[in-house]
């Protein structure tokens, strides 16, 4: 039996509890199984029927590389902004790449803008720039979108800068809902649970091992905080080494001196203002940001326009495999509100 065999049983059973329990056009459940279908395929060449088009949007702060997918011959289809996680090669990502694709086959036109401070390992007011511009461009492509809002979803880091980006009201009104998967709610939170390895959880703390990856991108995002100007290029390619030695003082200070700016980029005490539906979806042994960041962003909106998923389907922004069929519906479920 293949490994994706079980998404044949999935849409056997979704197409049936689609019907039975009100869930909505079953339509939208097959598009969903045929949209996970193809990320577990990771196609190395384009999507047969997909076009992809390089463009260049005009950021306030300056031009955004970024790139267009859509289906051939369609003349305006649903749009999505879609921005990476931090990773140094931005909209050329392996992950990112059949994702995108993925979407346009699934009947979505797709911006992936490149977050070039995130793809430096840096997380900064300027992602949020770059997402607000993204959707300003994106809405406005009347040849390629329908409609005059679009929707956002971001990855990771990008997940939370996200839900900060359409606080703004001249983004909301043009975007339909926002994503975050695998994505902060407070990023201070998110950087202690990175240097201790302690979970601020709404029910208490939790110790669990932080993924290194992301106490790296915490350290190289500040180098200047600890050596001189001049040592900079020598610590960038050297600094790994230095992480194996107890710093956890020193990053405390600067987790403290960079209050305000951490508190800016995160959405907590923000999200109930928000004036389009918010879709939370986290993977449960995430170590890069723990699944207790949406678990918070969903009881701060409580009664408000929203779904939050915490899934063992996923890790930290991959689709994984083990899982039991509940799981599996579930965020076939969850997949077939935003297709």
């Amino acid at each position: 039996m293949s490994k994706l065999s079980w998404r044949s049983r999935v849409l056997m059973v979704a197409l049936l509890a689609a019907v039975s329990l009100g869930w909505g056009p079953a339509a939208r459940h097959v598009r969903a199984v045929q949209f996970l279908e193809r990320l577990d395929h990771k196609p190395a060449a384009a999507a047969a029927g997909i076009t992809t088009e390089d463009v260049t949007i005009p950021g306030k702060k300056g031009p955004i590389r970024a790139r267009l997918y859509y289906g051939r011959g369609v003349a305006a289809a649903p749009g999505i902004v879609v921005a990476h996680g931090v990773h140094y090669r931005g909209i050329d990502e392996r992950r990112l790449l059949p994702f995108a694709r993925a979407l346009a086959e699934s009947g979505h036109t797709v911006l992936t803008p490149e977050l070039s401070e995130l793809a430096d390992y840096r997380i900064t007011q300027s992602g949020v720039d770059v997402i607000r511009d993204s959707v300003a461009y994106l809405s406005n492509r009347r040849d390629r979108v329908s409609g005059d809002k679009v929707g956002v979803l971001g990855f990771s880091f990008a997940g939370g800068l996200s839900l900060v980006a359409v606080e703004d009201p001249s983004t909301a009104q043009h975007v339909s809902s926002v994503t975050s998967v695998g994505g902060h709610h407070d990023l201070r939170r998110v950087l202690r649970f990175l240097i201790h390895n302690e979970i601020e959880t709404p029910h208490g703390v939790v110790h669990q091992k932080a993924h290194e990856y992301g106490l790296v991108v915490l350290v190289y995002g500040h180098l200047d905080e600890f050596v001189p100007e001049q040592d900079l290029p020598a610590m960038r390619e050297g600094f790994k080494a230095w992480l194996h030695e107890d710093q956890k003082a020193e990053l405390d200070a600067l987790l403290e001196k960079q209050g305000p700016e951490l508190t800016a980029l995160s959405a907590r005490g923000h999200l109930r203002a928000l004036q389009v539906p918010v879709y939370l979806l986290h993977g449960s042994h995430d170590s890069v940001i723990p699944p207790s960041e949406t678990d918070a962003a969903n009881l701060e909106l409580d009664g408000a326009e929203h779904q939050a998923l915490v899934s063992p389907l996923l890790e930290h922004v991959e689709v994984s495999q083990t899982a039991g069929l509940a799981d599996k519906l579930a965020l076939v479920s969850f997949m077939a509100k935003l297709l």
